[in-house]
């Protein structure tokens, strides 16, 4: 029986991480049928069943987890090698960079010409929910996510580095009116971020609020707040200078704001193996914070 090859190990840790065969197959750039067929490899060559398999994916045996404590870092030493070895000739690839449209349009988009000369390569960002671009992430689409959600899925390595302040403004004509007169203008019909600040800030949901309008983009809802149609809660970076103007007022002065967290994810250990995704990531840091 021939001794396992350094494919079918780098294919065997990279389902541990990715905690499916589909997953798998999408990370590696390589079809679903090759993923199975170096597992079975793998299994007949050590005499051991390495996966159990059901409907949502792949979990290691016993067994299999030995051998990913074992092999794991050896494979990760080798790949980082490699991506070493061949930084210069692959300098030149565009970079994905995926977030919200506000924040990156906002805090990323005035500085490109920082971002692109720190990473050295050009740079594609790609706007979405949180869930839809960690997905985007895990199967090769994306390489780096700033996301407002804690990323739970196998194979992301995420940190957190920035807290979204979040406070609920509007017009100045409101200054001084009860909440409950003041028309809404919201996110999305649930009030997610509207139900998120009166839960933590009022200790109950947002019940009597009148909603006037349905903005899917939190700088229309700044623009539509300047114009005096009602009130919202936004991010401080959207509307820090609209308040330094005093074009919009904070009607709520809790003494402790929301926070929402936002991390920074990437696959796996490319953040550090890889040069181009650790500079991206590191002046992604510098420039939201």
């Amino acid at each position: 029986m021939p001794s396992p090859s350094l494919d079918q190990l780098r294919t065997f840790v990279t389902v541990v991480r990715a905690g499916s065969l589909t997953r798998a197959a999408r990370l590696l750039g390589v079809s679903q049928a090759t993923v199975s067929a170096h597992i079975d490899a793998l299994e007949a060559a050590l005499g051991v069943r390495l996966f159990e398999r059901d409907r949502s994916g792949v979990t290691p045996t016993a067994k299999g987890v030995e051998l990913s404590r074992r092999v794991a870092d050896h494979v990760d030493a080798l790949e980082d090698a490699a991506a070493l070895a061949g930084r210069s000739a692959t300098a030149s690839r565009t970079i994905h960079v995926g977030g919200a449209a506000e924040i990156l349009s906002v805090r990323v988009v005035p500085h490109l010409a920082q971002l692109t000369a720190a990473v050295d390569a050009p740079i594609r960002l790609v706007f979405g929910l949180a869930d839809d671009l960690l997905e985007s992430l895990s199967a090769g689409a994306v390489d780096v996510v700033v996301s407002a959600v804690p990323p739970r899925r196998r194979g992301i390595a995420a940190v957190p580095f920035y807290d979204e302040e979040f406070v609920l403004v509007a017009a100045p004509r409101w200054r001084g009116e009860a909440l409950e007169s003041i028309p809404l203008v919201a996110y999305a019909e649930e009030l997610p971020i509207v139900r998120r600040y009166w839960r933590s800030v009022f200790g109950r949901p947002p019940t009597g609020l009148r909603t006037i309008a349905i903005v899917p983009d939190l700088r229309g809802i700044r623009d539509a707040l300047l114009t005096g149609i009602g009130m919202s809660v936004l991010p401080g970076y959207l509307v820090g200078d609209a308040l330094e103007a005093g074009a919009l007022v904070t009607i709520d002065e809790p003494e402790v704001a929301p926070l929402n967290t936002l991390y920074l994810a990437t696959r796996g250990r490319e953040a550090e193996s890889n040069p181009a995704i650790a500079a991206v990531s590191s002046e992604l840091r510098r420039l939201i914070r």
